[in-house]
């Protein structure tokens, strides 16, 4: 079965419009591409019941859970806490990443500091070599900060954990009117129920103004599908173009 995925981010910023979120975005992309499905994301602020029952339920539904922001030594970094709750654990100080915040900090570390090496009893350290400060993970949840260019260097490291079948991709441009190819659309389903059938209008292109995007792991079903959607289109007299 296809690996599924659902992200939360957390954070008052975010909520707020203090700080937009570039998180999710990436990790949909990255988890697409190694051929993981994303279900759901969820925005939650810094609440620590409500990190609880998100991941909770995130962790009850999908393959992976990813997690973003509220790492930190500050009062609002909360989800270490979330994650703990929700799964009756306590907090322990791990041994390894305290060894690592003495590292970095040196003589600069500060008490509040060492909140970063408290994580859920049980929890699991990835992607350590190379990195200062590894990826923590419990059960099938993994914790991310919400620093965007951290979360990419932490998420590069471990990429190839999540790898799976990939999804196959046939893409269709046209200039036409969702309206005239509504119908169509349909028939395709009816008969390719499982296929992944995306269109998104363009309305400041001037090469096309709808992209139409097929998508299974199956690649068999995905080029059969886009060859009965080529007659389809055809017995409307709409031809597809090539992108400028």
């Amino acid at each position: 079965m296809t690996k599924t995925a659902g992200i939360i981010v957390i954070g008052n910023e975010i909520l707020s419009g203090k700080t937009a979120d570039e998180n999710s975005a990436f990790l949909a992309r990255e988890l697409r591409d190694l051929g993981v499905d994303v279900r759901k994301i969820a925005v939650i602020p810094d609440d620590l019941q409500l990190i609880a029952a998100e991941v909770r339920l995130f962790s009850q539904s999908y393959s992976y859970v990813f997690t973003t922001g509220g790492v930190g030594p500050t009062h609002d970094d909360l989800t270490m806490d979330g994650v703990a709750a929700a799964f009756g654990r306590k907090l322990r100080r791990h041994e390894q990443l305290e060894d690592a915040l003495h590292r970095y900090y040196a003589q600069h570390l500060v008490e509040p500091n060492l909140r970063m090496a408290d994580v859920p009893e049980g929890a699991r350290l990835i992607g350590g070599q190379g990195m200062w400060f590894p990826v923590v993970a419990v059960e099938n949840v993994y914790i991310f900060p919400g620093v965007p260019e951290i979360l990419r260097k932490k998420f590069s490291r471990i990429r190839e954990t999540f790898r799976d079948a990939p999804f196959h991709l046939r893409e269709v441009y046209l200039r036409a009117d969702e309206g005239q190819i509504a119908s169509v659309l349909h028939r395709i389903l009816a008969s390719f129920p499982n296929l992944l059938l995306g269109s998104y209008p363009y309305f400041d292109n001037p090469s096309f103004s709808i992209k139409l995007t097929l998508e299974s792991k199956d690649a068999a079903y995905v080029n059969d599908a886009h060859g009965l959607l080529l007659t389809e289109l055809s017995k409307l007299d709409l031809e597809p173009v090539r992108p400028a």
